[in-house]
């Protein structure tokens, strides 16, 4: 059974967007081991320095190494730049990946000023969600029921139709 990580920074303050994660988490536990760790967020200033971002991401980046520099993991960052995959794509990375020997798919969520250079250099996929816009902890909400998508995907499941 194939091991995922959703790695992100910082916590969920809503108890909804909480609710639907461990909804999905819940549902994942049939396809995957499922685990989301939450890094610690950087304080900055109400008006951070593009100085004091960077050291803000450097010092989370060094919080996500122990994951993205374990053995047999594929690592992800989500972030804006990345490509774009449909559904039925990224199921089939995601087995493509499992295929390739990678026990553990990580998934890396940055803070709301992204994700340290170092850390999408460790990422073998840089991926977006969207060009669209939308709140930061709606993300780890929509991976995981992406991710879910995609493995009843491979299962032919109804969930996808």
């Amino acid at each position: 059974m194939m091991n995922v990580n959703i790695i992100c920074v910082g916590k969920l303050k809503e108890a909804y967007l909480r609710d639907a994660c461990a909804e999905y988490i819940k549902r994942l536990g049939s396809f995957c081991k499922i685990n989301v760790t939450e890094l610690a967020e950087s304080r900055l200033s109400d008006n951070p320095s593009d100085k004091e971002i960077a050291s803000a991401l450097s010092q989370e980046a060094k919080l996500m190494q122990s994951y993205l520099t374990a053995k047999g993991a594929f690592n992800i960052a989500m972030c804006i730049e990345g490509t774009q995959l449909s559904s039925p794509e990224l199921s089939e990375r995601i087995e493509k990946t499992s295929v390739d020997g990678f026990s553990t798919l990580n998934f890396v969520i940055g803070s709301s000023f992204g994700i340290d250079s170092a850390v999408k250099e460790q990422c073998r996929l840089r991926l977006s969600m969207s060009k669209m816009t939308f709140p930061h902890q709606l993300a780890r909400v929509m991976l995981l029921e992406q991710i879910y998508r995609a493995f009843s995907i491979s299962s032919n499941s109804k969930y996808h139709k």
